[in-house]
């Protein structure tokens, strides 16, 4: 069922004089980005027309613009990733991890999203793997999901990496070492050891001509402010937090649901549009996770809803260690079998991986089925997209 306020009604309203008003300044990503949200799932996008084949029922589905940046296609997407997923599910505790930057870090990742962003990835993910592989923690090797957002409630700019991690290690021998209860590794070490990694990479990055900077952050093109900048990001701590382990595999692909597919804001944290104010629902963290509204004016909601552009071809769910896409079949396997094998495991049918057809569907209707009767529909035509007339506002 359609919100009752979209993304898209904000950009097609106020999108064409945000266009204009920046016109020769506005990036060619976020350009396309705010077409693709506006024209989704309309008529410019072609579609077709579906009837029911035991009533009478017919409607017009139009295309998706299928823009990782848009909400609307955000939530198929997310359900057939999951549906994949569920095959890779251990029954083990999975731990969450997340590695955060200072904001003068933030502030450059923004300038240099392709570069910084990427050193994020290989920071937070080469901390955990070398922290778990020490003998003195867990001794092998571990494997787990990485997700990046770049966003917080407000819509502000704030680069972080969620990790979503299976509770243990192989070790080279083909054991599974499992965690202890309720802690995969300590804190403080995996706080100091990214900070220390990312700063290196982004010292290499910068000795290496690959970053670049303007407006507030002109200064930091020479290497002598650049080192100051560094210097004082080493005398700050980097958070780093860990939350509880899942009760189970359900509770994990409930848990990745919320994480993998979303965009900046979602359609139904929209309270209101007018011609001078924007407002939506977000939980400040700060004080208690209060539940607040926050009203912006339509240019600065747009604005902040693009700060959070991807580049092209860049990857924001990751899949590392024994979960990378390269041998995760067999390690799964081998993963499977230790587990079972080890006396110290408890194996129930409560743990054991949810099965295919056990999984409900979290969408709010089914589009293959008729709303009326339940029925099959059936596409009885197609008409091809339109070419959008010239944006002239």
């Amino acid at each position: 069922m359609r919100s009752v306020l979209e993304v898209a009604d904000i950009f097609r309203r106020h999108g064409p004089a945000y266009r204009r008003d920046r016109q020769g300044s506005l990036g060619r990503v976020e350009t396309r980005v705010m077409r693709a949200v506006e024209l989704c799932r309309t008529a410019e996008l072609g579609g077709h027309l579906e009837a029911c084949a035991d009533c009478s029922h017919t409607r017009i589905a139009y295309n998706s613009c299928r823009n990782r940046h848009c909400p609307k296609c955000q939530g198929p997407a997310r359900e057939a990733w999951l549906d994949e997923r569920q095959k890779d599910l251990l029954p083990t505790p999975y731990f969450h991890v997340v590695f955060t930057v200072p904001a003068a870090v933030g502030a450059v990742a923004f300038q240099n999203k392709a570069v910084v962003y990427a050193i994020l990835f290989e920071a937070a993910l080469w901390t955990l793997k070398t922290i778990a592989a020490d003998r003195r923690h867990l001794g092998g090797e571990i494997g787990g999901i990485a997700i990046l957002h770049s966003w917080g409630q407000a819509l502000t700019h704030h680069p972080h990496i969620h990790c979503l991690i299976p509770g243990g290690a192989l070790a080279q021998d083909g054991r599974w070492i499992a965690c202890r209860p309720n802690f995969f590794l300590p804190i403080h070490v995996l706080s100091h050891l990214f900070r220390r990694r990312f700063i290196e990479r982004l010292v290499q990055a910068h000795d290496a001509g690959e970053l670049s900077f303007f407006g507030d952050l002109l200064a930091l093109n020479g290497p002598e402010a650049f080192a100051g900048m560094m210097a004082e990001q080493r005398r700050i701590n980097w958070i780093v937090y860990a939350k509880p382990p899942f009760g189970s595999p359900q509770h994990v692909l409930a848990y990745l649901g919320r994480y993998t597919h979303r965009v900046a804001i979602a359609n139904s944290r929209l309270v209101s549009l007018e011609d001078d104010a924007v407002a939506f629902r977000w939980r400040d963290y700060r004080h208690g996770n209060a539940a607040r509204v926050m009203t912006l004016h339509p240019a600065e909601f747009i604005r902040r809803f693009l700060l959070h552009a991807l580049p092209d071809g860049f990857h924001r769910i990751r899949h590392f260690g024994f979960l990378a896409n390269g041998h995760r079949r067999s390690r799964l396997v081998l993963i499977r079998q230790a587990i079972a094998a080890s006396a110290s495991m408890r194996t129930n049918d409560h743990d054991a991986g949810v099965p295919r057809a056990a999984r409900p569907s979290r969408l709010a209707f089914d589009p293959a089925l008729c709303p009326c009767c339940g029925g099959a529909m059936r596409v009885i035509a197609t008409f091809p997209r339109c070419r959008p007339c010239p944006d002239t506002s």
